[in-house]
């Protein structure tokens, strides 16, 4: 059920990449804790931490584009609103319906697939255009 961080995953940018990887960590981690029977309060704590991180990294990744005056911004950003929709329909059925292990695996599957998917088609074009900025 987990995801595995690889070089594919890779944008170039040191800040964007250390922050996925975080978010691909925290997400294993609530899977794994939910598993191994640690409790369901644990996947409610880290989806609100993935919340909170999500927000801040989005945050980093639009602060970039606005400095870089990246030519799709504002579709990137349409991209994080959608995703910060995802996450709050999850956790509104994450707080209604209490942790269950179908809802946990939806949960994971649901964020992970949407981070790689973010990461390789919209991300991995943002950070290549921002590093082409910084070696002129």
């Amino acid at each position: 059920m987990g995801y595995i961080w690889n070089p594919n995953l890779e944008t170039g940018h040191a800040k964007i990449d250390e922050q996925h990887r975080q978010l691909f960590n925290t997400l294993n981690k609530m899977a794994t804790a939910f598993l191994e029977e640690r409790g369901g309060e644990v996947v409610l704590d880290t989806l609100a931490f993935l919340t909170d991180y999500t927000v801040m990294h989005f945050e980093t990744e639009e602060n970039l584009m606005t400095k870089h005056n990246y030519p799709d911004f504002i579709a990137h950003k349409q991209c994080h609103g959608y995703f910060k929709d995802i996450v709050s329909d999850l956790t509104k059925r994450l707080h209604d319906e209490g942790p269950s292990e179908d809802l946990v695996v939806t949960i994971t599957a649901v964020i992970g697939d949407w981070l790689i998917s973010h990461i390789r088609v919209d991300d991995i074009k943002m950070a290549s255009f921002i590093n082409s900025n910084l070696s002129e």
